[in-house]
């Protein structure tokens, strides 16, 4: 690679890392309310069962997305799926002011039903293939643009495409595993930031939009639009602009330990 395409591609994992690691500390605060009820080696079982299963599926959410992404109804199904649980978040926040309290307390609210070991380890699991589809998708939209290289293709995606969107997953759950605490102080004093990155997955939606309709099947838009230097220019300053917001807007909030 020369350098132009280590920075195209090394600037695409930093924006993969900076939106798993707010959106895994999001998963891992879910993860840990659902398991919080069980004694604490049964906790600990469960979680590391959810690791392993979040290890296996996105490697098959990868492989099976890397050989369809070419597809364009795919795309389309991935954009409206991105689009779907960006605006569901948001109306939430909107609506309800939903905070990770009041989830913990919905949690709760279930009553007793499910919460036995394995029924918690499959929540656990169905959990982490959602964040998972969530995960690649938002990835694949990411690096789909990026110049090609001379690496071997797996599936429909450009050998360095796959190595990008593979790390940018797994460093997702290392994230998640053991740096989830961090993210969840900084989402705590930046609540906005959370809704900067369900803002940002809407946006990376919007992308496979872009992508979908200018596919050589539909050409709604110049199929070398979605991979021009223009639309790539006003994508990433867009992204910037609302992870900008999202940290400058936010009203910094005292922690519980502070």
């Amino acid at each position: 690679m020369d350098v132009q395409l280590l920075i195209e591609y090394g600037w695409v994992l930093i924006v993969l890392v900076g939106l798993e690691g707010i959106l895994a500390a999001d998963n891992a605060l879910v993860l840990a309310i659902m398991v919080k009820h069980l004694p604490e080696d049964k906790r600990k079982k469960a979680l590391f069962y959810g690791l392993v299963g979040a290890f296996i599926l996105r490697f098959g959410s990868l492989f099976i997305i890397s050989f369809l992404v070419d597809v364009w109804q795919v795309q389309a199904l991935g954009a409206a799926y991105l689009l779907f649980i960006s605006a569901k978040h948001l109306i939430e926040k909107v609506k309800n002011g939903s905070s990770h309290e009041e989830e913990e307390e919905r949690e709760e609210a279930e009553g007793e039903r499910g919460k036995g070991f394995w029924m918690t380890v499959l929540k656990v699991e169905l959990a982490d293939l959602a964040f998972a589809v969530d995960s690649i998708l938002a990835a694949v939209a990411l690096a789909v643009a990026l110049p090609e290289t001379d690496l071997p293709s797996i599936g429909s995606l450009d050998g360095a495409q796959f190595a990008v969107i593979l790390a940018g997953g797994m460093i997702g759950i290392i994230i998640m595993r053991f740096a989830a605490n961090v993210f969840v102080k900084l989402l705590k004093s930046r609540p906005g930031l959370e809704i900067a990155a369900f803002v940002i997955v809407g946006w990376v939606g919007i992308k496979l939009v872009v992508s979908t309709l200018a596919h050589p099947n539909i050409q709604i838009l110049d199929e070398h639009f979605a991979h021009s230097t223009v639309w790539k220019v006003i994508f990433y300053s867009v992204l910037v602009i609302i992870a900008a917001l999202g940290w400058f807007l936010s009203s910094k909030k005292e922690t519980d330990e502070e």
